[in-house]
């Protein structure tokens, strides 16, 4: 029998009903300049059941057969133009064939004014990926019980915000998609670990697709794409950083090639924030509340400062979780950080110094030279961010 709404399909009356009407949700919905029809979200259900068929083969006729670790080598080894198995070449040429690395629509300089938001928002903008766009999609129980399935929390928190990290910093440096570059290996490996979990799960576990969808879904894999490209602006703007309209436009087409390359069907992708915004809230308000699980995944987000090895100082690393703390809130609000049970910050002094320093900055950036020193100043501060990751935390 043929199923066409799966369980989790619900319309929202708790967090994110809250984020809409009374959250920073409220304020988007003002640049929208109306409230999107829910009806309009069951043209989009069919994406809970579907998936990336093309990287899907790739896990079972590569993957599968050879191992996790020479399947992926292989893989590197293809994108860098160097000499792949025989019996292997026609499945990745296949799979290569099925999208452009270079698409007609693509705007390099679209790209680079999108790459420099994300590299001047420095540390701040880490902040916000941690604070704002990780621990806000705890909120939805369907998307993030993959997680659980892969054992995410047995792993660690650091483990997958170094991941996250590591992707991130890796595409959003400077001619990371140029001739040379890393950022279609970063991007493509990441979708093939997307589809190799989707496999593991399906064929090694009692996931239900009746209920959950499919795991790792394409609906799902748009949200996180609105995550680190809509959730994500509108926090470093709650921050104070002050985009310009080139600088937002650069950010929504350089997620729309980066989920391009994931395998996100380029119809579902948004070309600007209004776009976005409707998206968004036709996920959000078809989610049905978090559970336990969504608590659990919070729980270990707001410890692992405390239980990581940097800073070294654990008086440090107390201080350091009292930030994020703040920044939960601060993004949040207390309605969804009282669901998720994260406890209230203790110290907010460093938030609001930070919250204040960034406002200092701010009325530089019309300033073309002081623009790029920003630019320069924040990239290498994310990168320096990305070596400490390496270092401590995923030891």
């Amino acid at each position: 029998m043929r199923i066409d709404t799966p369980e989790r399909y619900r319309i929202n009356t708790t967090s994110f009903d809250y984020y809409w009407k009374k959250g920073v949700g409220a304020s988007l919905l003002e640049r929208l300049g109306f409230t999107p029809d829910i009806r309009n979200a069951e043209q989009y259900k069919h994406y809970l059941f579907e998936a990336d068929g093309p990287a899907d083969a790739v896990v079972r006729q590569l993957y599968n057969k050879i191992g996790f670790g020479k399947a992926h080598a292989m893989v590197k080894a293809y994108i860098d133009q160097q000499t792949v198995a025989p019996e292997h070449q026609k499945l990745l040429d296949l799979f290569f064939q099925t999208f452009e690395i270079h698409p007609s629509w693509l705007n390099r300089e679209k790209l680079k004014k999108g790459v420099e938001l994300s590299q001047r928002s420095g540390i701040p903008g880490l902040m916000v990926l941690r604070n704002y766009c990780l621990m806000g999609g705890y909120e939805s129980a369907a998307i993030n019980k993959p997680l659980i399935y892969t054992g995410a929390l047995k792993k660690g928190a650091a483990k997958r915000i170094t991941e996250t990290t590591i992707f991130w910093v890796g595409i959003t440096r400077d001619e990371a998609f140029e001739e040379g570059g890393n950022g279609l290996w970063h991007v493509l490996s990441t979708r093939m670990i997307h589809a190799f979990s989707r496999i593991s799960i399906l064929d090694k576990t009692d996931w239900d697709n009746a209920r959950w969808g499919v795991p790792l879904n394409t609906w799902d894999m748009l949200a996180t794409q609105l995550g680190f490209s809509i959730v994500f602006l509108t926090g470093v703007e709650r921050m104070g950083f002050q985009p310009t309209e080139e600088e937002k436009e650069g950010l929504f087409h350089f997620w729309k090639y980066i989920g391009y390359l994931l395998g996100i069907p380029l119809e579902l992708l948004p070309d600007n924030e209004k776009q976005a915004i409707e998206a968004l809230y036709y996920w959000t308000m078809t989610q049905s509340a978090g559970d336990k699980d969504s608590v659990a995944l919070a729980r270990a987000l707001v410890n692992e400062t405390v239980v990581s090895g940097y800073p070294r100082n654990k008086l440090l690393r107390n201080l350091m979780q009292q930030l994020h703390l703040f920044f939960n809130y601060y993004f949040l609000g207390d309605y969804s950080c009282g669901l998720l049970q994260i406890p209230r910050p203790r110290f907010k002094a460093a938030g609001r110094l930070l919250l204040w320093r960034i406002k200092k900055l701010e009325k530089k950036i019309k300033d073309p030279v002081s623009r790029q020193r920003l630019i320069q100043y924040g990239g290498n501060r994310q990168q320096n961010a990305l070596d400490i990751y390496l270092k401590y935390k995923m030891q």
